[in-house]
């Protein structure tokens, strides 16, 4: 029971109505005495956050929470693509040649996600990774490989809940909700880091627009629940280092590319 209460809090529902009456409970003072139950239920490593736990203001707040200095390590190897997030790794592998690609049981357009033909084409034949936040992990979203960020756009006006009932119900999914993509020109190529609303209320932060992307920073954070999804160029010569199904943190190996 207290797993579903805590689950509707951050990541609501398909419904407007409700979707805006959680919102305002989750960010209001109302909520704060929320804050240490959620945190022990969902085993959150509270000495990781960056203030302590009864200096958030709000349920929200501390979902949002940035985290202590060093606390996630970055391969610095440049030929190394980390992960962007703290999540579970659900699913990975090559964009088929008709720009498709399969999650949880279902295929998707490439180019409904990334919203036109002419970006989908260089990542056909190329790699892709997909994380899924859950309410105990980090929130926030980090570059996981440097160069410059030559676009980033939205997509999508409406955002559902992305667990596995949203998945069975709602077949484009993740081409539907709203999403901001941001597309980085590195070493080795292009890569996308698709972030993707877990809501019916649009819920990613962004913190900055930088041309500069360098691995491992910071750039913004979702209000609530969330799903990446990276991109990888199809001209890349990416060897992938983990399996599906694995828990990651921002900073960890997930593939490197060839010299």
């Amino acid at each position: 029971m207290k797993s579903q209460v805590f689950k509707s809090f951050v990541e609501l529902t398909g419904h407007p109505f409700s979707s805006t009456l959680l919102q305002k409970f989750t960010t209001s003072a109302i909520s704060k005495p929320l804050i240490k139950p959620f945190a022990s239920f969902y085993h959150i490593q509270q000495e990781e956050a960056e203030y302590p736990i009864n200096e958030y203001k709000s349920l929200n707040d501390y979902f949002t929470r940035s985290l202590k200095a060093n606390s996630r390590p970055i391969d610095s190897d440049p030929n190394v693509l980390i992960s962007p997030v703290d999540g579970v790794l659900s699913c990975s592998g090559l964009v088929n040649e008709q720009q498709e690609f399969v999650v949880k049981d279902k295929t998707y357009s490439l180019p409904a996600l990334l919203g036109d033909p002419s970006k989908a084409a260089p990542y056909q034949n190329g790699y892709y990774y997909l994380f899924y936040l859950s309410p105990k992990h980090y929130h926030h979203f980090h570059y996981p490989v440097s160069g410059k960020l030559i676009s980033r756009y939205a997509l999508g006006t409406t955002s559902y809940p992305v667990n596995e009932l949203g998945v069975r119900l709602k077949d484009d999914l993740f081409s539907s909700n709203y999403r901001i993509i941001s597309e980085i020109q590195s070493t080795f190529g292009k890569v996308s880091v698709v972030k993707v609303g877990a809501l019916n209320v649009n819920s990613i932060r962004i913190e900055n627009s930088f041309r500069e992307c360098i691995k491992g920073q910071d750039f913004g954070h979702f209000a609530f629940g969330s799903t990446v999804i990276l991109f990888i160029e199809n001209k890349s010569e990416l060897t992938p280092t983990i399996d599906a199904f694995k828990e990651v943190q921002v900073g960890d190996r997930i593939g490197v590319w060839q010299s």
